[in-house]
C-alpha cells in the first residue's frame, strides 16, 4: 500500500487531519486500532472553542454541531455560596459550543467515508519504520493479513498510549515534562432536564464540582475525588447528597436529579513531550500533550495541532517548501504552554489540596474574587476559555 500521509489514530486530530488533507486534494490513509463502533460510542465531554466551531463549518463538517450542540455565551463560577457570571461573549465577543468528543468523531467519520477516504478500523501490532528517512513506512495486522503502508510523512494521532510518541527517533535526548494531580473526577452521566443553562464550575472546601449540559435530556456532572477510589464504593444517594453539599448555594438554586446511567472515575495530569517532530514522524493531539479537564482545552489543542500540520503539508506539496513543517514543534507549543498554563491555573483555583495550608486555601478564595470583581482579570479568564488569542 501507498499513500501520501499515514495516519495513526482515528481520534479528532486524526479524522480531522484526513479530512483537511482531503480538502487540499493530498491522499491519506487512517489506522485505528478499535472498530468503529467503539470509537463512536465512548462517551467523552467537548467543550469547543470559538476557533474549533469555525474550523468545523468552514470544513462542511459542522452542521449537526450547530443543530444539536449547545451554544453558551459564559460560564459561572461558584464558591462561598454564590455563583458569579462570566460573560464570554460580552467580554470578547467569541462563545463555545458543549458537544460531546464522539459526535465530533460521527461527523468526521461520515465525511471520510462519505469521500471514500481510507479509514482501517481494528488494526493490530503497529510498527513505524525509517521515520528518519523520506520514505517511511507502518506495518501492521488487519483483517488476519500483515500489511505495509509506505507513505511520504506519518502523523501519531494515537493518544498517550499509542505507538507513535515511542517510537520517535532519539529518545534520550526528548523532554518530557509532567505533573500528576492527587486527586481525580467523579463523572456522571444523567437522564434529567439541565440544571443550568451554562457549565458551573465550583469551589467548595468538600471538593471541586462542575455542571455540563449535555442535551436538554442527558447531563453531565463531576466532582473531585480520589484517584484510586471506585464506582462501586458510590452508591446513587451518595452522589446526590455530595453533589448537592458542593453546589448549592445562598440563592435557593437546586441541582436536578435523574436516573444515572453512567459513572467513571478520570486521573489529572498534565503533560508535554517536546520535540513534536523528528524526521517524517510528528505528534499531533494527545500523543504529544495532556491537559486537565478543569480548562477544557483537550480537544481544541488537538484541531490547533493539525490545523498547522494541514497548512505544513500543504505548502509542501504545493511548494516542495517544508519550512511550516519545520517550524511545527515551535509554533504548536506556543500554544499548547499557553493551555497548559491555563488548564493548570483552573485546577489549581477550583480544587481542594489536601495538603494545603489554611493560608493557601484563603488565597484561593482572594484570586476568586479578584476575578469576578476585575473585568480586567475575568476578561483574561474568558479570552483563554475560548481560545481568543
Amino acid at each position: 500500500m501507498r499513500t501520501q500521509v499515514a495516519i495513526i489514530g482515528a481520534g479528532p486530530a486524526g479524522l480531522l487531519l484526513s479530512h483537511l488533507l482531503h480538502l487540499q486534494g493530498i491522499e491519506s490513509v487512517v489506522l485505528e486500532s478499535r472498530s468503529r463502533a467503539e470509537i463512536e460510542s465512548t462517551i467523552r465531554a467537548g467543550v469547543l472553542e470559538q476557533g474549533t466551531m469555525d474550523i468545523l463549518t468552514e470544513t462542511g463538517v459542522g452542521e449537526r454541531m450547530r443543530s444539536e450542540g449547545a451554544l453558551h455565551h459564559g460560564i459561572e463560577l461558584a464558591f462561598d455560596g454564590a455563583r458569579h457570571r462570566i460573560d464570554l461573549t460580552e467580554l470578547t465577543g467569541k462563545a463555545i459550543t458543549v458537544y460531546p468528543q464522539h459526535e465530533v468523531i460521527k461527523d468526521l467519520v461520515a465525511a471520510r467515508l462519505a469521500a471514500q477516504g481510507e479509514l482501517l478500523f481494528e488494526v493490530s501490532g503497529v510498527a513505524l519504520h525509517g521515520v528518519e528517512t523520506s520514505q517511511p513506512s507502518v506495518t501492521f495486522l488487519h483483517g488476519g493479513a500483515e500489511c505495509k503502508l509506505e507513505a511520504d510523512f506519518i502523523i501519531g494521532c494515537d493518544g498517550y498510549h499509542g505507538v507513535s510518541r515511542p517510537a520517535m527517533p532519539g529518545q534520550g535526548l526528548r523532554k518530557d515534562f509532567q505533573r500528576i494531580y492527587p486527586f481525580g473526577w467523579f463523572g456522571i452521566l444523567v437522564e434529567s432536564a439541565p440544571s443550568s443553562d451554562e457549565l458551573i464550575y465550583a469551589r467548595h472546601d468538600r471538593g471541586f464540582a462542575l455542571v455540563s449540559t449535555r442535551s436538554p435530556t442527558v447531563q453531565r456532572l463531576y466532582f473531585q475525588c480520589d484517584p484510586s477510589d471506585h464506582t462501586d464504593n458510590w452508591s446513587d444517594d451518595r452522589i446526590w447528597a455530595e453533589l448537592h453539599a458542593r453546589l448549592e448555594n445562598r440563592d435557593g438554586w437546586k441541582l436536578k436529579e435523574g436516573r444515572i446511567f453512567q459513572k467513571n472515575i478520570i486521573g489529572m495530569r498534565s503533560f508535554v513531550s517536546t520535540p513534536m517532530q523528528a524526521g517524517r514522524l510528528f505528534l499531533a493531539g494527545d500523543a504529544a500533550h495532556i491537559v486537565p479537564p478543569t480548562g477544557a482545552k483537550g480537544l481544541n489543542l488537538a484541531v490547533s495541532d493539525v490545523r498547522l500540520l494541514a497548512r505544513g503539508l500543504d505548502q509542501f506539496y504545493r511548494q516542495g517548501s517544508e519550512e511550516h513543517l519545520n517550524g511545527y514543534s515551535d509554533e504548536a507549543l506556543k500554544r499548547i504552554w499557553r493551555a497548559e498554563y491555563f488548564s493548570w491555573t483552573m485546577t489549581r483555583l477550583l480544587h481542594t489540596f489536601a495538603d494545603a495550608t489554611p493560608f493557601e486555601r484563603e488565597m484561593q478564595r482572594a484570586e476568586l474574587e479578584n476575578i469576578v470583581s476585575s473585568r480586567a482579570l475575568a476578561t483574561s479568564l474568558a479570552e483563554n476559555y475560548v481560545g481568543a488569542f
